[in-house]
């Protein structure tokens, strides 16, 4: 399936000249707007945007001498005319959904430009399921830019993935036309020490002349945070203080600020530039991960940048922060993310800039959404059945495959065990005294058991340990196959017989997200592609995905956005500390560490 003919600007200079002086007419004409100009971060009453081949001829104060009986007028009754927004760091994964389908949720909320890491389907398939995701992205009525996944593994010899990525495979990548630069380097540690492997990733992306991603998880800013940055990442989204956005700008990268379903860390960095007064143009939002239903009922970009704007940014700041500075930092500049002359015309028309209500939506020249509604059709790539068939256990789970057992003659035990953070990215390391019963390790005092089952090669292997703070009560557990970023299955549970029912039910319907309680199976999403996405319509996935959140509160978990959690409780780049199919990661130190400390 061929991608969506969007002409280049050599290809329709003449006819913008053309519109633009007067010569030919336009085929569309926003009328009577404020203009809100992000170069100059004015807002400009009583303007005219003309527009030809998709893209802005002309913004001037009356475009009717450009105006013919063929021009589409679209009256803009003095609202202001804003710049369709970017998100600069997202994974379409994170959504549950296709590409098709997330452009589509995301559409009426204003977005026109996504910047996506495809790393999920990339430790699932490999080159090929980045492709997969390239293809569809590339479907789109508005702009999905690819970033071809860095770190797959994200931290060689602590996890194995379903397929490794290469330098070959990221030098490969940056041919394809979709392709925008390099995903985020979780690698921090190997890019600090010089890893060949990663410098040749970073030199393939920079000898082809695009932007690579940063990703520098860890609170030292001392020379370890100097060599990160002296080995080429330009931006980071890991910040999650006044001093991290500070740091990361003065030396040069963008720091950029994410509000996703789970990701709370704008309101602590933004007073880098509301109260320090630092340039706001090397600042960035995005939204890194947002799961359906926060897309379904609170919106995309327009949320961090509403967010933003409470947080006590300027609304023209916060709107540049959303599109022009997320342009030039990817060198799109010219493209998108202002309505200058040339750039693709991405437009929202809305009646106030600090609520942000997205009344209508124009993507490349062509009105896409309205008042909410989706207007124009997504295209869906035609999936394979190996993107379809990637849940192998081996064989079929039993409680004892869950059993922890303890020292001999031992009454107690002393567990290392990860702690969830709410809102949080890391988790910390604790240490917690634990029940043996009849030999084996128990849960307790908000302590219960957490397993990672390998699901992309059948052996049949399970990680078993401990995890505090969901608050699950009962006999109860909860599996998902996405389980960042190996996206093995993950299985929380209280009781051993309720967590091999739920890995097995997955391995039944080709991956998701399900949780039994006592015996039965209280909600059901399902993922069945790479067992991390669905192609059905996100309000669909968004109601299952709902259900599932109640099913969880009505076993005991009291967190905010807990499923976000539950899925990074693998994630071997981010500390404290993390489980995967090799082990328990203390990622402080990068080492892998027992589960039970040795009885003294």
């Amino acid at each position: 399936m061929e991608h969506i003919a969007f002409p280049s600007w050599p290809d329709v200079a003449a006819r913008l000249i053309a519109v633009a002086s007067g010569r030919e007419m336009a085929e569309t004409v926003i009328r009577g707007g404020i203009w809100v100009n992000v170069h100059s971060r004015e807002l400009l009453p009583d303007h005219d945007i003309a527009i030809v081949a998709g893209r802005v001829a002309c913004v001037v104060p009356d475009a009717s001498y450009c105006t013919g009986p063929e021009t589409q007028i679209i009256e803009a009754e003095g609202r202001y005319m804003m710049p369709g927004l970017c998100d600069a760091h997202m994974h379409i994964e994170s959504g549950m959904l296709t590409p098709a389908e997330f452009s589509r949720a995301v559409i009426p909320h204003g977005t026109t430009s996504m910047f996506t890491d495809p790393h999920e389907i990339a430790n699932v398939l490999g080159l090929a399921g980045v492709r997969m995701m390239h293809d569809e992205a590339m479907l789109q009525p508005v702009n999905v830019f690819t970033q071809m996944p860095s770190c797959a593994p994200s931290a060689p010899g602590l996890e194995t993935t379903g397929y490794e990525i290469s330098a070959e495979d990221v030098a490969e990548a940056m041919n394809w036309p979709g392709i925008i630069g390099l995903g985020e380097m979780m690698n921090f540690p190997g890019v600090a020490h010089a890893d060949p492997k990663m410098l040749a990733e970073i030199a393939a992306t920079q000898r082809a002349g695009k932007t690579v991603g940063g990703h520098y998880a860890s609170p030292d800013l001392g020379p370890d945070f100097a060599a990160y940055v002296a080995g080429g990442p330009a931006d980071d989204h890991e910040g999650t203080s006044e001093a991290d956005a500070i740091m990361r700008v003065r030396q040069g990268m963008r720091s950029m600020m994410r509000l996703g379903s789970a990701w709370y860390d704008v309101e602590s960095q933004i007073t880098a530039v509301t109260e320090k007064g630092l340039d706001p143009r090397n600042f960035i939002l995005c939204t890194d991960d947002c799961h359906s239903g926060t897309l379904v009922n609170e919106g995309h970009m327009n949320r961090v940048v509403r967010h933003a704007i409470a947080c006590g940014c300027d609304p023209l700041i916060a709107i540049q922060m959303a599109t022009i500075n997320t342009a030039t930092h990817f060198g799109l500049e010219r493209e998108i993310g202002s309505i200058t002359p040339g750039r693709r015309a991405d437009v929202i028309l809305t009646s106030d800039l600090t609520e942000l209500p997205i009344e209508l939506v124009i993507a490349r020249g062509k009105i896409v959404a309205k008042d909410g509604e989706c207007l124009v059709d997504c295209p869906h790539f035609d999936w394979p059945e190996s993107a379809r068939q990637t849940v192998h256990l081996g064989h079929e789970l039993a409680g004892k495959d869950f059993e922890i057992e303890a020292p001999a003659g031992a009454n107690t035990a002393r567990a290392n065990v990860i702690g969830v953070v709410e809102n949080q990215a890391p988790t910390k390391a604790l240490k917690c005294d634990l029940p043996v019963v009849d030999g084996l390790v128990e849960g307790a005092d908000g302590v219960c058991q957490i397993a990672l089952v390998e699901r992309h090669r059948a052996t049949g292997g399970v990680t078993n340990a401990f995890v505090s703070g969901f608050g699950y009560e009962g006999r109860m557990a909860m599996a998902s196959t996405v389980a960042h970023d190996s996206h093995h299955m993950i299985v929380v549970g209280t009781d051993r017989e309720q967590m091999a029912l739920a890995a097995n039910r997955l391995a039944e319907v080709g991956g998701g997200i399900t949780i039994f309680k006592d015996g039965k199976e209280l909600a059901l999403v399902e993922l069945p592609i790479a067992g991390l996405m669905s192609d059905s319509p996100a309000k669909d996935v968004a109601a299952k995905a709902q259900k599932m959140v109640e099913a969880m509160v009505a076993c005991g978990c009291k967190l905010n956005n807990a499923y976000m959690q539950h899925s990074l409780l693998a994630l071997v780049v981010i500390p404290e500390l993390r489980i995967s199919d090799l082990g328990l990661v203390d990622v402080r130190t990068f080492q892998k560490i027992p589960l039970l400390e040795p009885q003294t």
